[in-house]
């Protein structure tokens, strides 16, 4: 016993070694070893402030200005997305801010002081048409109208940015113009030399800065859009506003419709259209990818670069990264001469997602040492006899339910949950929280129907399943509940030393402010009552031979029959997304469904299945230690929780 314990103790102590090993690597690639000084701030705004990340070479001084950039992230996105942009600009001698938006990271400001509007556009901007009803009146909740004018900026003309009713889209760059005017005023800022970058979200909010500086002393000298929508010059003031250097990276497989201007698959057919090639400022017969056209000294450059990836890796694709260097550097002559294929900030990436899953794995060996002592022994329980367990037709039977049920109604409740789903705003303040909010909701009423005709079921043939013990249930949620502690507070201890906190990209395992831990505790009973029912479903009532069959080969076969019941769903509508992009048809659900079910909830499956995988072993891996699905649903929840409250857009 006393060796076991020993060997849990040195590897969770190895896990967090090694991790803050690869944490301390990372920082030394942000900081490029020393000529990097970072900065956290915040900016007043109005209705509260905008939090920032700030990448300051030493070399920028008073004496000796450097020219300066915007990095503005996406949608359930902050500001460490931008992080490879930064980290590249930085190395090369310019000053980086990388904003937190309205509504994401701990700016304190929501999303709702966008702004929105009673109308909708399903087409470009500018390409619409009240008579062919691709320009029309909607109503719904105010997340659902925000939503739906993404692409509907601020310095549109009336006939958009307006409505009858007193609505408008307030700011569209989502807090961007005021940082924007806050970098200029840095004394080691070169005001002169200035330029705008954002990926997806962000480039509407990047074409919205470069709109309200446009003609000024501070105007960008470049814009590089990461996965951006183009709009006709007759939507704005096309006499007052002049967009300097624009750069559009182009992803292959863009999920989104409107970066791909509502085609389905990007090629020359894109390129070609009259909305590309006047962007280029060439004709149809001469238009080509990866090639500039006009002018850096007019500020009349304007380029396509045709990305082979999707629309969320696009920010740390390093062709995409080498063009945007080359871009920055004759728009605004970045300092230091660095070949644009020399990019190191994808290897800061790969550490802190090593990082990352060493913590989330120390939590196996951390379980097993609570789990030897007096107060939570108690949990450990005998497995349900073997008896109760159903026979293989009825395995296969629910196995395929599950499956489905999942996988089926995952494009359609995620949507309405997202956006029309009738919640109090004020209470569920989190939108893709409100997708899956309305996905569990509805397997939750399933699963409570068919538990109760299992439960009926058994009954009728003499077997039981096991009761809650609340005892047991109590002491299992406070263990999960240490598990979660620990791994925050390791997490806020990275932040503190390194500014870097969990993740891969993509925000997972960030910090709460106050008002996104209220909404952790808004969202978390949901939650942690579909993971318990999820769970006993797949580890008890689905549960095979392989459940009682000790060592790792059992282990494995366990697992697998668990991811598959718990991902199965999902792999399907990967494969149906994607199968039919990949061979040049378009994104499945566009296909198949139409445009309203793709994007935000088919790219974000990139991110669900690889958390589905970690759980399905977080929760066989308890099960198989305690006998009950407690512990390692109430984990599971808690974690997915914290990944949707900590780092996602709130209202």
């Amino acid at each position: 016993m006393k060796d076991k314990k020993k060997a849990n103790l040195i590897v969770c102590a190895l896990c967090v070694l090694l991790a803050t090993v690869f944490m301390f690597l990372a920082d030394g690639i942000q900081r490029n070893h020393g000529t990097i000084e970072i900065i956290d701030g915040t900016i007043p705004a109005e209705d509260g402030y905008l939090t920032y990340k700030m990448y300051k070479p030493v070399t920028a001084l008073e004496s000796v200005k450097a020219p300066a950039v915007l990095l503005l992230h996406g949608y359930q996105n902050d500001h460490e997305t931008c992080a490879a942009y930064a980290i590249e600009l930085a190395r090369r001698g310019a000053v980086v801010l990388c904003l937190d938006e309205y509504g994401h990271g701990a700016s304190s400001v929501g999303l709702l002081r966008r702004g929105y509007v009673n109308h909708v556009v399903k087409v470009n901007y500018g390409n619409d048409s009240e008579a062919e009803g691709t320009y029309k009146k909607i109503g719904g909740s105010k997340r659902y109208r925000i939503l739906m004018n993404f692409s509907n900026l601020s310095f549109f003309n009336d006939h958009y940015s307006k409505d009858d009713a007193g609505n408008a889209i307030l700011d569209s760059s989502c807090g961007g113009s005021i940082a924007y005017k806050y970098l200029s005023t840095l004394p080691y800022v070169d005001s002169s030399r200035m330029a705008v970058s954002g990926h997806s979200m962000g480039t509407w909010s990047s074409w919205s800065v470069a709109a309200d500086y446009a003609g000024t002393d501070i105007q960008p000298k470049a814009i590089v859009l990461q996965c951006g929508e183009l709009f006709t010059d007759d939507v704005y003031n096309s006499d007052k506003i002049k967009f300097s250097n624009v750069l559009l990276l182009q992803a292959k497989y863009d999920e989104f419709s409107y970066f791909r201007d509502y085609q389905k698959t990007v090629g020359d057919n894109l390129l070609k259209s009259d909305l590309r090639t006047s962007f280029l400022g060439t004709t149809a017969a001469e238009a080509e990818w990866n090639k500039t056209y006009g002018s850096f000294d007019d500020g009349s450059a304007r380029r396509m670069e045709l990305l082979y990836t999707n629309h969320r890796l696009t920010t740390h694709h390093l062709g995409g990264l080498a063009v945007a260097m080359d871009w920055f550097d004759k728009a605004i002559d970045l300092p230091v001469k660095l070949a644009d294929t020399d990019l190191v900030a994808k290897g800061k990436e790969y550490l802190v997602l090593g990082a990352m899953l060493l913590i989330l794995a120390s939590l196996f060996p951390l379980m097993n040492l609570l789990l030897e002592t007096p107060f939570f022994s108690g949990v450990k329980q005998e497995f349900p006899s073997k008896e109760s367990m159903t026979t293989k037709k009825g395995w296969t039977k629910g196995a395929l339910i599950t499956i489905l049920l999942s996988g089926l109604t995952f494009p359609f409740m995620t949507q309405l949950g997202h956006a029309l789903l009738p919640l109090p705003e004020g209470v569920f303040r989190m939108t893709v929280g409100n997708g899956f909010l309305g996905w569990y909701l509805l397997l939750i009423i399933v699963m409570l129907i068919t538990g109760a005709i299992t439960r009926k079921n058994l009954k009728k043939s003499g077997l039981t399943i096991e009761q809650i013990d609340w005892s047991v249930f109590f002491k299992s949620l406070l263990l999960a509940l240490v598990l979660m502690v620990y791994m925050y507070i390791v997490n806020l201890i990275y932040c503190w030393l390194f500014d870097l906190d969990l993740r891969f990209i993509w925000p997972f395992f960030r910090p709460f402010t106050a008002k996104r831990f209220l909404q952790f505790l808004v969202y978390i009973p949901v939650f942690i009552i579909f993971y318990l029912l999820n769970n006993s479903k797949i580890m008890r009532d689905l549960r095979t031979d392989a459940t009682y069959e000790e060592g790792t080969k059992g282990f494995l076969k366990n697992w697998l029959n668990n991811f598959l019941l718990m991902a199965g769903g999902v792999l399907i509508i990967v494969l149906i997304e994607y199968i039919p992009f990949f061979a040049n048809i378009g994104p499945g659900a566009d296909v198949l469904f139409g445009s309203t079910f793709g994007g935000p909830f088919m790219s974000i499956l990139i991110l669900f299945v690889p958390q589905v995988m970690f759980f399905s072993i977080l929760c066989t891996y308890a099960y198989r230690k305690t006998g009950r699905a407690y512990t390692g649903a109430c984990l599971a929840a808690m974690l997915a929780c914290w990944i949707v409250t900590g780092g996602s857009s709130i209202l």
